[in-house]
C-alpha cells in the first residue's frame, strides 16, 4: 500500500500532464481537507518530490487568496539543457540535488540508464570522501564535466 506522500504524488502529477501549459494552481488546504491529512503534508510532498532538480518550477503566495503554483519544466532544446545544468549546479551541489538533476535528465530520455548510475556513483558521498563544503564543489565539477561531455 502507497503512502499519503505517494498518492499526493500521483495526483499532481496527473492533474499537471493534464494542464495544457503543465502547470497548476492549488490550494494547499483545500488539497489537505481532499486527502484528509495535515497541511504541512502537502508542504512535505511539494518541498521534496517537486524540486528544480527534479523539473519542476514552484511558487507559493501567502495569505487569505494564496496558492501555491507548480509548473513543469521542458527541456527540449540543447541549449535550455545545458541551462538548466549550469542554473541547478552554480558553484556546489549537494547529493539529493545532484541525484534529483541526473533522475530528470533520465527520465527526460536526455541519458542513459547506464549513464545515470555511473554518474550517481561518481558523485556519492561514499565516492568523495572529503570534508564539506569542498565535497559539493567538487561533486558539481564533476557532474557539470560529465554533463557537458555526455550532452555536447
Amino acid at each position: 500500500m502507497r503512502n499519503v506522500s505517494e498518492i499526493i504524488e500521483q495526483y499532481l502529477k496527473q492533474i499537471l500532464q493534464q494542464s495544457p501549459d503543465q502547470a497548476v494552481e492549488i490550494q494547499r488546504n483545500e488539497l489537505a481537507e481532499q486527502f484528509q491529512c495535515v497541511p504541512s503534508q502537502i508542504n512535505y510532498v511539494i518541498s521534496t518530490r517537486f524540486t528544480l532538480e527534479k523539473g519542476y518550477l514552484v511558487e507559493s503566495k501567502r495569505g487569505g487568496g494564496g496558492y501555491i503554483r507548480i509548473q513543469k519544466l521542458c527541456l527540449q532544446s540543447h541549449a535550455s539543457i545545458i541551462d538548466f545544468i549550469f542554473q541547478t549546479i552554480q558553484d556546489q551541489i549537494d547529493q539529493a540535488s545532484s541525484e534529483g538533476l541526473i533522475y530528470r535528465l533520465k527520465d527526460g530520455g536526455h541519458i542513459t540508464v547506464r549513464e545515470a548510475n555511473l554518474m550517481k556513483t561518481a558523485i556519492s558521498r561514499e565516492t568523495l570522501q572529503i570534508k564539506l563544503p569542498m565535497r559539493d564543489q567538487l561533486r558539481a565539477r564533476i557532474l557539470k564535466a560529465m554533463l557537458i561531455s555526455l550532452l555536447s
